[in-house]
């Protein structure tokens, strides 16, 4: 069941201890369904919503989308926008539905984003995302804003242009950054070569770290085993943010996370978090949702381990079946448990 109440413990304290690990905001991707699943596998990991637009909230009314469930504290919004007045109504919207977080996108290189003049194309206009993260701190009240960037776009030079961006931002009230180690063309590569083709450059990122102490820094970008994470930690930044690992290997990042990251917490299997999640599918199934909504975000669970391409094959094929059922989940799980 969906709950949007604001958590009675402090969320600023929890959201900055959690930032240690953060799964990344990804479109279509990191869903309420991804979150909770993930959430059953780390208690500590940070995790991000998918980008929502501003315009979306304030002018189309479009609060759903930020429903969440209360097992999925802390949990982190992300905005994309470039109208700073817009994006602190959205601020505020996201506050009074109990986020813990709100964290504005200058880093998406998606064609969409950059018409709407949001994402990536943003750090050409550091001025103007100053202007937008001020007001919405402004709007925020004790809730953290933070800023997910990339070292720079196009022919820029991210060893000039990511330490004055950091400044401005820092400047304009910002404490914590993510930041993902590569440029982004803007120009002649497609979202996909965008997270691929441009060069990591992970020790500007660690530069970075060393030339402003005073900031929460965390790194993004190529990393896919909780040994880098633990890796970066160690060399002195604040946090580590991974996307598709997390998304397509989750029980590689999030079983041993608690553990491995924040120095406690029971190690899970990943059967438990099947049986885990049947009481959360049976409910959204009785409410309307379709099976499909929420297994398509399990289907990395066993990626590596024997019976892993029956387990994906069985809940690809049978659950857009009109009858399918909780049934479905054991049947897909006889062959890993078996394997």
């Amino acid at each position: 069941m969906v709950d949007c109440e604001k958590p009675k413990k402090s969320g600023l304290s929890r959201v900055q201890g959690a930032a240690r690990l953060s799964v990344a905001p990804m479109m279509d991707w990191t869903d309420r369904h991804c979150r909770y699943l993930h959430r059953l596998m780390s208690k500590h990991t940070l995790l991000y919503t998918e980008m929502v637009t501003a315009p979306a909230l304030v002018r189309g009314g479009a609060v759903q989308l930020l429903d969440y469930s209360p097992e999925e504290h802390p949990v982190a919004v992300q905005l994309g926008g470039s109208d700073a007045t817009e994006l602190a109504e959205a601020t505020k919207i996201c506050v009074d539905r109990g986020y813990h977080e709100v964290n504005l996108n200058v880093g998406c290189p998606s064609d969409r984003v950059q018409s709407g003049m949001f994402g990536a194309i943003l750090m050409t206009k550091p001025d103007l995302v100053a202007d937008c993260v001020s007001q919405m701190i402004a709007a925020a009240g004790d809730t953290e804003v933070t800023v997910k960037c990339r070292i720079g776009v196009d022919d820029q030079d991210p060893h000039a242009v990511l330490p004055a961006f950091i400044e401005k931002m820092r400047d304009a009230g910002v404490k914590r950054l993510q930041i993902h180690a590569r440029k982004a063309w803007l120009k002649g590569l497609s979202p996909k070569e965008n997270r691929d083709i441009p060069p990591l450059d992970y020790d500007l990122v660690l530069a970075m770290k060393r030339a402003y102490p005073e900031l929460h820094i965390s790194i993004n970008g190529g990393i896919t085993t909780l040994d880098q994470a633990t890796e970066f930690l160690d060399a002195g930044l604040d946090g580590v943010m991974i996307g598709r690992a997390a998304y397509h290997t989750p029980s590689d990042i999030l079983l041993d996370a608690d553990a491995r990251i924040y120095g406690g917490g029971v190690v899970k299997r990943a059967e438990d978090i099947v049986e885990e999640m049947m009481p959360y599918i049976a409910d959204h199934m009785a409410t309307g949702g379709r099976m499909h909504q929420v297994t398509r975000h399990m289907l990395g669970l066993f990626a590596g381990r024997p019976g892993a391409r029956a387990w994906r094959r069985i809940l690809s094929e049978g659950t857009g079946k009109a009858d399918a059922g909780l049934p479905l989940l054991r049947e897909a799980l006889a062959p890993v448990t078996t394997g």
